[in-house]
């Protein structure tokens, strides 16, 4: 029988370290599992095309064309925040980097200025960059309003452009008859006793009114004949 010394017996029983037990291989994640602005790992995207297995089942090429859309879109946002953060960063670099991307600096400029308008925390993710386009010259609260509407409702951008362009026309027609009606306005003067002035100011306060809207609603009262015009006739025969 084999007699094990102390130090072997203890070496046998301990379980091997940290450093010397063999790595393990960490769980393979797909991109669609980190990300849902990643691809499915079933597409192969290259630059120029995407490459996918034949024998596709429909729900994931109908994923894959979810994540192509959000990623799209995203990439709208991307851009616009990438160039505000050079502009801010780099003032002095940023427009060689923006050259030798090779990407439109007047594209880029669009989403940058859409992207100052609306901060992360105001941006809908339902919506896309293209929505906020068409709201993001207008205040704050009306940007919110027609966000609001086309998230509701579920408005393409071309809806929601046609929706603020109406609502704008309506507006302005309003308006027009408004203007229109305050130019064939006709004003009176009429020269009053100051005792009668009194009266007409007490007749009108207890009428809760002005003494202008009180003098409009009389006469208009008169003209119709809701109030008759008793002594008038009279007093032209006199």
């Amino acid at each position: 029988m084999q007699v094990l010394s102390p130090n072997r017996e203890a070496n046998r029983q301990a379980p091997p370290s940290s450093d010397e037990r063999p790595p393990v291989p960490a769980p393979r994640r797909t991109p669609s599992q980190g990300s849902k602005l990643a691809l499915d790992a079933s597409a192969k995207p290259r630059r120029t095309g995407l490459q996918l297995p034949s024998s596709l089942p429909f729900d994931t090429w109908r994923r894959i064309g979810h994540q192509i859309s959000l990623i799209a879109d995203s990439s709208a946002w991307w851009l616009g925040d990438w160039l505000v953060y050079g502009e801010t960063e780099y003032t002095d670099r940023y427009k060689r980097a923006v050259e030798e991307s090779s990407l439109d600096i007047q594209t880029l400029r669009n989403y940058a200025w859409v992207a100052r308008r609306f901060p992360v925390s105001r941006r809908r993710d339902k919506l896309s960059l293209q929505h906020h386009a068409e709201v993001a010259a207008l205040p704050e609260h009306e940007q919110m309003l027609w966000l609001d509407r086309a998230e509701r409702f579920n408005w393409s951008r071309n809806r929601l452009r046609s929706q603020i362009k109406a609502h704008r026309t309506a507006a302005l027609s309003a308006s027009g008859r408004a203007a229109e009606a305050a130019k064939e306005k006709a004003v009176i003067h009429i020269d009053v006793p100051v005792d009668q002035e009194q009266s007409w100011r007490d007749a009108a306060r207890r009428m809760n009114r002005s003494v202008e809207e009180w003098a409009r609603l009389i006469l208009n009262q008169v003209a119709t004949g809701e109030i008759p015009a008793r002594g008038i006739h009279d007093a032209k025969a006199g």
